[in-house]
């Protein structure tokens, strides 16, 4: 095996009460911010451009770069939010971070925060996981506590607030525009731009919003140097990441990695497909990102190679799926979510995903009409670059690609139902019934 693990972000999950400041503190915690309160703002945002640390939330945009977008500071507020709205089915790496050890977040905030001139963050979390919220409230708690937030923060100067707001459970508000809305108490829809977040964000005002990963990153960029960052994945994706394994592997869970790791290293790691089965399909961002199948074991998973096989990165949510799996039924359930949380703003993501999801339901049930794959083509044509935000393109990717791989699934459909091609997948992966043919 060429790649081995890198634990930082998860070098201590498993000490008993990792998620403490004490714990935190054992492991170089908040080090990284007494060298940051040290260095000029303008050399933290050079630290980061030159790390080549990128948005760890499914673009990859330069983290650096987007701080640099901020325009000249005209003595009104200025803020980060962090993007804590985990919501896609199978992404999986910010709970368990934020859970295990939500100081890396905070102090990371800390940091940016003075790179950016920003004196009150948000961390806005996704509201069904209670736990996580709390876990955070309590981080944030001991951070006040311990002089790291508040006023005067350990005697620099710098003052700073820490604000956690639990979203209601929106899939679009994982968008950042629609997330400034909901936080600002309105319905969260995204906005169209420009004015970009940066320009007028969060209450018009100069914004910058990270995804967790990519802020809880910064501390130990800072601390260890960006050529120690720069020095890990490949030549334009640097770093580390968590990917997060789900699905038929024995060892599903996180595995924390330089990019340009394989899926067929990662699986070697896991201890193997499940049950010795073959692998089938997998996703390597999520499941708004189109499928690859055992072809790919052996793409670099960074951002650049990913993208020249058809697919992208996103957020490093490897499902994988072995040959028990229903293509047309795995697809199916996944556009039955995307159809769910479509805010309803835009008539090609609102009307384009109804209507996917119909016809997906008949090829599950095996009673598809001729035509239908075609059909299902011609809305993803019609869905693709026309929506108003990214949801409408996401939900597309799986359909596309499982007709690109797996037609012939989806030709078996006109005539058979899943359960007949499938049996085994009943007890497997998913729970929902199937309908009668």
């Amino acid at each position: 095996m060429s790649t081995q693990l890198t634990p930082i972000l998860s070098a201590f999950w498993d000490v008993e009460r990792s998620w403490t400041l004490e714990t935190y503190e054992q492991h170089e915690g908040y080090d990284g911010l007494r060298a940051a309160l040290k260095m000029d703002p303008t050399d933290l945002v050079a630290a980061a451009k030159e790390s080549g640390l990128r948005g760890r939330g499914g673009a990859g945009f330069p983290t650096g770069m987007k701080w640099g977008f901020l325009p000249p500071p005209d003595g009104g507020p200025r803020y980060l939010v962090v993007n804590a709205d985990e919501s896609e089915p199978g992404t999986c790496k910010d709970t368990p971070l934020m859970m295990a050890a939500p100081h890396f977040l905070i102090e990371g905030m800390i940091i940016t925060s003075l790179a950016i001139d920003c004196h009150h963050a948000f961390i806005y979390v996704r509201g069904e996981i209670v736990h996580v919220y709390r876990r955070l409230l309590r981080a944030v708690e001991e951070a006040y506590a311990a002089g790291y937030l508040g006023k005067d923060i350990l005697g620099t100067g710098f003052d700073l607030d820490i604000t956690v707001h639990a979203g209601a459970g929106a899939y679009i508000c994982g968008e950042e525009t629609a997330l400034l809305d909901s936080l600002e108490g309105r319905r969260g829809q995204p906005r169209l731009k420009p004015p970009f977040p940066a320009v007028a964000g969060l209450y018009a005002r100069p914004t910058v919003v990270n995804n967790v990963e990519s802020i809880a990153s910064v501390p130990s960029i800072v601390l260890h140097g960006a050529d120690w960052f720069a020095g890990m994945g490949t030549e334009k994706s640097q770093g580390f990441g968590l990917f997060s394994l789900s699905g038929h592997v024995e060892r599903p869970g996180q595995y924390e990695a330089p990019l340009g790791i394989t899926l067929r290293e990662l699986i070697d790691m896991a201890g193997g497909m499940r049950g010795g089965k073959k692998l089938k399909f997998w996703t390597p961002g999520g499941s708004s990102t189109p499928i690859f199948t055992d072809q790919h074991l052996d793409v670099p998973l960074d951002f650049e190679s990913v993208a020249a096989e058809g697919s992208m990165l996103g957020t490093r949510a490897l499902q994988i799926f072995d040959e028990s799996v229903s293509v047309v039924r795995a697809v199916s359930r996944w556009i039955d979510f995307y159809a769910h949380e479509s805010c309803g703003k835009c008539t090609p993501c609102r009307e384009g995903t109804f209507w996917l999801k119909q016809i997906l339901e008949r090829l599950e049930a095996g009673r598809g009409h001729e035509g239908d794959i075609e059909k299902l083509d011609d809305i993803c044509d019609n869905i693709l670059g026309r929506s108003f935000c990214a949801l409408g393109d996401g939900a597309v990717s799986p359909v596309t690609s499982g007709i690109k791989y797996f037609r012939e699934e989806f030709e078996q459909g006109m005539h058979t139902p899943w359960h007949e091609l499938f049996p085994a997948e009943r007890n497997t992966l998913f729970a929902k019934e199937s309908q009668p043919a």
